[in-house]
């Protein structure tokens, strides 16, 4: 099957979802799929800066396609972006026809492949991502026509769990059933935990680690009050921040408002995707504070690491983490909540050891990328040969919009 993957952020952006959209383009290639990927980056010194970026890296046995996203970088024209993203499509398939698009984000890029779509006559596939269930769409009129076409006319679309499907549903007024429930996923063969060390087992001081998009949204600022909450208790710790994001700045300086000693905390900024496993194998546990996610692969890097997880009860989470069970939840913002959970994580080795025990053993079993990849490619060959849904207006009122001023937060 020839398959268009049309991805928002890949590598060297900092993502999750570059990190899933490799391991699904791996799955595809290792299956004899014939795979096409356009991908956006930022190209300018912020979005560098806040994501990572500049065009794509090869990926083996896959054609790649770079398209820096200039719109987006000059006054938040995602527009003028997206007829890019059609053109560069549909020129691809004149040279050799797609059977299946597959676009990673409801918008731009959903709608972006349902204008190729509607064009091409070639049927598409949708995943819907953390931002287009928690911002895109209650931003404005623009964003909420662009995105409900796409949820009411997409060939099929995937979502990463209930509860994430739960709020779009309702937040954005689409039926239920259109979605397809398919989870994160995590290489268990390069997440592994350290030879001959048990899973929950820790140093003295516990050694803790963020790791991700160091953004507010994700609970980092949370993290760091509650890491201040600790130091006051006078429970030890050893914390690491880890990656890069629109809050950098903010953190820090909110690490030394709270008089955080480095020894207590250190940022250490970007981290290459080969290096990450090793990255979470010098630590302990694992915070992930977040207030919402669409599906979280960070934690299931941690979990197939050996790392117990502390997290909140948000939206995403809740699809793979059950409290007391594999993981502690607290509730999203409690500050103080957190730093009763992270006491105990630290203070009590049985805790830490059955709840890192019983996630690893899970994620093993259920979040593994044999197992998506093949759910995925059987949705392609669902829709294959179909004909896409054409029923709706290309056309979009153009009104104003929070992220035209900040598009890297969309």
């Amino acid at each position: 099957m020839r398959v268009c993957f049309v991805s928002r952020r890949f590598f060297p952006a900092i993502s999750g979802m570059s990190v899933y959209a490799v391991n699904l383009l791996r799955e595809l290639v290792r299956a004899g799929h014939d795979v096409t990927m356009v991908s956006q980056y930022r190209g300018d010194p912020f979005g560098m800066r806040v994501y990572g970026g500049g065009p794509p890296p090869p990926v083996p046995g896959v054609r790649v396609i770079g398209l820096e996203a200039v719109g987006e970088q000059e006054g938040g024209d995602f527009e003028r972006d997206i007829d890019r993203m059609v053109e560069t499509i549909c020129a691809e398939h004149a040279k050799k026809p797609f059977d299946v698009l597959h676009a990673q984000y409801g918008y731009p890029n959903g709608w972006a492949a349902l204008l190729a779509s509607k064009r091409l006559g070639v049927p598409n596939v949708v995943s819907i991502q953390g931002g287009d269930g928690h911002w895109v769409g209650s931003c404005c009129e623009t964003h909420f026509q662009a995105l409900r076409r796409v949820l009411d006319h997409a060939g099929a679309l995937l979502i990463g769990g209930e509860s994430f499907s739960d709020e779009v549903a309702e937040r954005l007024g689409v039926d239920r059933a259109r979605f397809t429930i398919v989870p994160g996923a995590v290489d268990t063969t390069r997440f592994t935990p350290e030879p001959g060390r048990e899973p929950g087992a820790a140093d003295a001081p516990v050694r803790l680690l963020y790791h991700g998009r160091v953004d507010r949204r994700k609970g980092v600022i949370d993290f760091l009050d509650a890491l201040a909450g600790l130091s006051r208790r006078g429970v030890p710790f050893a914390a690491t921040i880890s990656g890069i994001g629109p809050d950098v700045a903010a953190s820090r300086e909110r690490a030394e408002a709270l008089e955080l000693r480095p020894d207590q905390v250190r940022f250490s900024g970007y981290v290459d995707y080969e290096d990450v496993p090793a990255l979470y194998r010098t630590a302990d546990v694992f915070v992930s504070p977040t207030h919402a996610e669409g599906f979280s692969n960070t934690i299931l890097e941690a979990t197939a690491t050996g790392l117990p997880v502390v997290s909140c009860r948000s939206v995403g989470v809740v699809d793979c983490l059950r409290d007391g069970e594999n993981g502690l939840l607290t509730e999203p913002g409690d500050v103080a909540g957190l730093t009763d959970a992270l006491e105990r994580i630290i203070m009590d080795d049985a805790l830490r050891q059955r709840i890192a025990a019983t996630a690893l053993d899970e994620c093993r079993r259920v979040y593994s990328w044999k197992a998506v990849g093949r759910q995925i490619m059987a949705i392609y060959a669902y829709v294959a040969g179909t004909k896409p849904d054409t029923t709706f207006s290309p056309d979009l009122p153009l009104t104003d919009c929070r992220f035209r001023a900040e598009p890297h937060l969309l």
